[in-house]
């Protein structure tokens, strides 16, 4: 599978410090094949909270100026719930290239969630491209995403 071109808008990466040295792994990555990207953070491996780091890349999403969003942490579910407080994103932990395929295609997720102490780089990998790589089906899944909002 070809590595996402589709780069009109930076992806917008951001982790704790628990998903900090996958997160620069995914950057290496970016860098290598040109593609932009806006890091939100941590910067080290120093103890820090995700929320610090997760709702500015929300609001990036939200707001579209960033697209989509990549978060990490250790094991995925903090950085996913904070993000998922904001209501224009659907943020998918996900720990195999199956599940990126369904939270793209069925769900329209707009940010890929990892868990960073429970993969290696490959799985990452192979993670990260599968989810910007599957373009959303639409049709029966457009109706469920419409009732996601509240209020």
């Amino acid at each position: 599978m070809p590595f996402f071109t589709n780069a009109e808008k930076p992806i917008g990466i951001a982790s704790d410090h628990a998903g900090y040295e996958l997160k620069q792994f995914l950057i290496g990555i970016f860098e290598e094949k040109g593609i932009p990207y806006e890091d939100f953070g941590a910067y080290s491996t120093e103890s820090s909270d995700y929320a610090d780091y997760a709702h500015p890349l929300a609001t990036a999403v939200e707001s579209g100026a960033c697209y989509p969003g990549i978060t990490i942490c250790g094991t995925g579910n903090g950085i996913s719930m904070t993000v998922n407080k904001h209501q224009g994103i659907r943020a998918a932990l996900c720990w195999n290239k199956e599940l990126a395929y369904l939270a793209r295609a069925h769900n329209d997720a707009n940010i890929l969630s990892l868990p960073g102490r429970y993969l290696n780089q490959e799985e990452a990998y192979e993670i990260l491209v599968t989810f910007l790589n599957t373009p959303f089906e639409g049709g029966r899944h457009e109706r469920r995403i419409g009732k996601i909002p509240c209020g």
